[in-house]
């Protein structure tokens, strides 16, 4: 037996043997609670062979059998808790074997090479990351398709998923049995075939473990215990109906909290295993492929927050988010000259050709991106639409801009600032509002003051919006229908994973300044809304980026010295006294 067999074989023993740990956790609080049952069975015994006679004997037996029946009572209803509590499902894209036939036996092939099941199923992610899903529970027996039944993508969801391969050998209920494959969807895109195997590689040898009835068992026992706390947290029951359900929690509570170290343990030791067992495939090629994995993470970190939230923030939903991930890494390419050596790898078959419709993928895990991480509706509505790459700087840049500039001087005008050298004190110039942030009383006057009336505008727009939470639009707040594709952890507000923390007052007035400057250098001195693909809406003059407006607008705000932000509207021949257009 080699190294690697001996590794694995120790760590298949440890997670088993942390598994067996915690059933029997499980199987001592099933003890303790028939334990009074017991003691009455023994005093109602001893009674009927003449044993323990007399009055006070009998109050105990009557005691213990009133106090045993309780206990049970509440046993049975913790347990009923447990098993109806419906357990955390990750929102996914679908994918059936229709959809993506060489994606599937390409995995199949996998699970053959590393001598394990195959997945039930496999779907997509919007995030850089692989795992195995149980999805065996009855409420979610639905299918992996059940995740998104509406909006883009209709043709990944032509089924509930795809079973092990038929046969005689094969079991009949396996694709109930066996978890589900969830990919993250920018790998797809940005990673090799070759590559993908190899990433891949330790997931689908997870498979191995999950099989085991005393592991599979722990598992379903602490989803269980997850599940029943998440149940008893959610808001929204009347208190006939809430309080079994809190203190069927704080028992779940209880038990968790003893099971967690096993838990942690037993998910470290398959793992390994996995891992120890995934070495024989692929395993040179996985040390070049985690880096990938690396480098697809900060791309696709940059292109949310930099690309992508700007255009969510305007209502728009940017619909190939993946294949701006390649446009992201190969610039990063471009600039970084250590990484001259991964847009070398474009010339092999990306993963993404495993798919039938890869835009139609792309498209669906965009829109569920969205959601995710900003909170947006499940589909396209008013106030809702995706955007491609080529409108991008009209559609979401130019329209932020003017938006921005908009709100600027709806703000001055609240604020009745005039322009010394105007008779319309209303006239939006860019000089209006250098004159104000560089006037009497410095900047921690009039900029706080401004800060503020901005900040506040900003935040009664996002609640007053749909896309933020209007009950149409299943936003935030809604409370989310027994259909609901993105009701997995119940009716908690979106987005579940936001990517940025509320912005400042300063950072605010800053963006919204930047933006007035921008708008009067499209309208006065010819520049022009463009996309910069590692930092999001850009200023474009004479056809090349203008990356330095950032520092003498901070001085403008911050310091109140408009001196800096003149040389620059001098070198860019931009006209401050010029009517700029709003929208």
């Amino acid at each position: 037996m080699s190294g690697t067999d001996v590794g694995e074989e120790l760590g298949a023993r440890a997670a088993q043997a942390r598994a067996l740990a915690l059933l029997r956790i499980r199987s001592r609080a099933l003890a303790v609670a028939i334990l009074p049952a017991a003691v009455a069975v023994v005093l109602f015994a001893a009674d009927a062979q003449g044993h323990l006679a007399g009055p006070a004997w009998d109050a105990v037996r009557w005691t213990v059998l009133g106090v045993a029946v309780v206990v049970l009572l509440v046993t049975v209803l913790v347990a009923v808790s447990v098993a109806r509590a419906r357990p955390a499902m990750s929102p996914t894209v679908p994918v059936s074997e229709e959809g993506a036939p060489d994606l599937y036996r390409l995995v199949r092939d996998l699970a053959d090479r590393l001598d394990v099941p195959a997945p039930s199923a496999v779907a997509l992610t919007p995030d850089c990351d692989s795992w195995l899903e149980d999805r065996t529970h009855r409420a979610l027996r639905k299918g992996p398709g059940a995740a998104l039944r509406k909006g883009p993508g209709a043709a990944l969801r032509k089924g509930p998923g795809v079973s092990l391969p038929k046969g005689p050998e094969a079991p009949a209920q396996a694709a109930d049995t066996a978890p589900v494959l969830v990919i993250g969807s920018p790998f797809l895109w940005w990673m090799r075939v070759a590559e993908l195997r190899a990433v891949l590689a330790p997931v689908v040898a997870g498979t191995g473990p999950s099989a085991h009835p005393d592991i599979a068992a722990a598992r379903r026992f602490v989803r269980g215990l997850d599940a029943a706390i998440a149940d008893a947290a959610a808001p929204g029951r009347g208190p006939v109906r809430g309080a079994p359900l809190v203190f069927a929690g704080w028992v779940a509570r209880l038990l968790l909290r003893a099971c967690r170290g096993h838990a942690a343990e037993m998910e470290r030791c398959v793992a390994a295993a996995a891992s120890m067992r995934a070495q024989t495939v692929d395993y040179g090629l996985r040390i070049a492929a985690q880096e990938q994995v690396g480098l697809a993470y900060a791309g696709w970190d940059r292109l949310l927050t930099r690309v992508a939230l700007p255009a969510w923030r305007m209502g728009r939903w940017p619909s190939r988010l993946d294949a701006g991930v390649v446009s992201a890494l190969t610039e990063l390419s471009r600039r970084d000259r250590l990484a001259d050596g991964f847009a070398l790898r474009l010339g092999e078959r990306p993963a993404c050709d495993l798919l039938e419709e890869p835009g139609a993928a792309d498209e669906a895990a965009s829109l569920l991106a969205a959601r995710l991480f900003h909170g947006g509706p499940a589909e396209s509505g008013p106030g809702w639409a995706p955007v491609d790459w080529q409108q991008y700087p009209d559609e979401v840049v130019d329209r932020k801009w003017r938006s921005e500039a908009a709100r600027l001087h709806r703000v001055l005008n609240t604020l009745g600032v005039p322009r010394a050298s105007a008779a319309d004190p209303a006239v939006p110039t860019l000089a209006r509002v250098m004159e104000h942030l560089s006037g009497p009383g410095g900047p921690g006057g009039p900029g706080e003051a401004l800060a503020a009336g901005i900040g506040a505008a900003v935040a009664r727009e996002e609640a007053e919006a749909p896309v933020h939470g209007g009950p149409e639009q299943g936003g935030p707040g809604h409370g989310g229908a027994a259909d609901d594709p993105l009701d997995l952890w119940g009716p908690g507000p979106l987005p579940l994973f936001p990517l940025q923390p509320p912005r400042t007052g300063t950072e605010l007035l800053a963006d919204h300044v930047a933006a007035m400057v921008c708008c009067a250098a499209v309208d006065t001195a010819g520049a022009a809304p463009g996309l910069d693909w590692l930092d999001g809406p850009a200023l474009l003059v004479g056809g090349e980026r203008r990356a330095d407006l950032a520092a003498p607008v901070l001085s403008l705000v911050e310091d109140g010295d408009p001196d800096p932000l003149l040389n620059w509207l001098a070198e860019v021949g931009v006209r401050s006294d010029k009517p700029v257009r709003l929208v």
